[in-house]
């Protein structure tokens, strides 16, 4: 079992291996945990661990406990959606010594205003600091926040991708925001309310198991590199470069997709049975995208 270095004042998370977890996301041992480091840790995170729905798309169960996330994420070097990817790092942290609590949100990403608001259905992670509370979210798909947010309304912050900011909404809470291609677009609105583990085994069941839900009917994959974001929706490849103009391509069988999972995005198949026949749904009629957190 990984301990947290000396001096941190942290714990272990019971089960979880902090050593395996740091060589999966390329980090050295993190003797204190302050904000310097948790920048840096978000930032190896996002850019190793992608975004990706294969399991509810290939009707694969999705376990949220501590050994399941770090037997998919971290020894079978795959990745997740938000509440995999937000727990998992939740747990690292508790581990160095941060102090953490899992917050919910309703995304509201390309969602028309007019309409009612959305259930809870997006996890985040606020961290207490010396410098005050911040915010991490490694699991928001296409505009995953790739740094560390002050809990402060009004701000434009910079990351090492977009500029995000929070803004302050009548009944008392927050929307996160990202500038993408020169406008500020509106990603998720929460409160400061914790979470627990059972609000978000509830909203992952719905999402994993729904056959309407978007995770079910289609697939998506995301994944920030240095510079630049890879998006995947269906068998439409995107890499969007910033400060330019992206580049699209369209693929054209299960074994090119099957080459982009496994490249652009880092995952091991090898678990998956016959990935490619699974996969060749996505050229059928009426075939959909999984999540708008996932498109830009």
């Amino acid at each position: 079992m990984g301990e947290a270095t000396a001096g941190t004042g942290g714990q272990d998370h019971p089960g979880f291996d902090l050593d395996a977890y740091l060589q999966r996301i390329g980090h050295p041992p993190v003797p204190v945990p302050d904000l310097s480091r948790l920048r840096s840790l978000v930032a190896c995170h996002t850019r190793t661990i992608a975004f990706e729905n294969l399991d509810p798309f290939l009707g694969r169960p999705v376990m949220l406990d501590p050994a399941s996330l770090q037997a998919k994420l971290v020894a079978g070097r795959r990745g997740g959606y938000c509440f995999e990817q937000n727990l998992l790092l939740s747990h690292a942290l508790a581990t160095i010594g941060y102090a953490t609590e899992g917050l919910a949100a309703r995304v509201v990403w390309h969602r028309p205003e007019d309409l009612p608001l959305p259930p809870r259905s997006h996890m985040l992670v606020r961290v207490e600091l010396d410098e005050g509370p911040h915010l991490v979210d490694v699991g928001f798909g296409g505009v995953t926040l790739t740094g560390v947010l002050r809990l402060e309304a009004g701000t434009v912050q910079q990351t090492p991708h977009e500029p995000f900011r929070l803004v302050e909404v009548g009944d008392g809470g927050l929307i996160v925001q990202a500038e993408v291609a020169g406008t500020w677009q509106s990603l998720y609105r929460f409160g400061l309310e914790p979470a627990v583990q059972s609000d978000y085994e509830v909203s992952s069941w719905y999402l994993s198991n729904h056959p309407e839900s978007p995770f079910v009917t289609g697939l998506t994959a995301a994944r920030a590199g240095e510079g630049r974001r890879y998006a995947l929706r269906g068998h439409e490849l995107t890499v969007h470069h910033l400060g330019t103009q992206s580049r699209r391509r369209t693929l054209g069988s299960p074994a090119e997709l099957v080459s982009a999972l496994e490249g652009d995005f880092g995952l091991d198949l090898s678990g998956l049975g016959d990935i490619e026949g699974a996969l060749a749904r996505l050229w059928e009629p009426g075939e959909t995208t999984a999540d708008g957190a996932a498109s830009r």
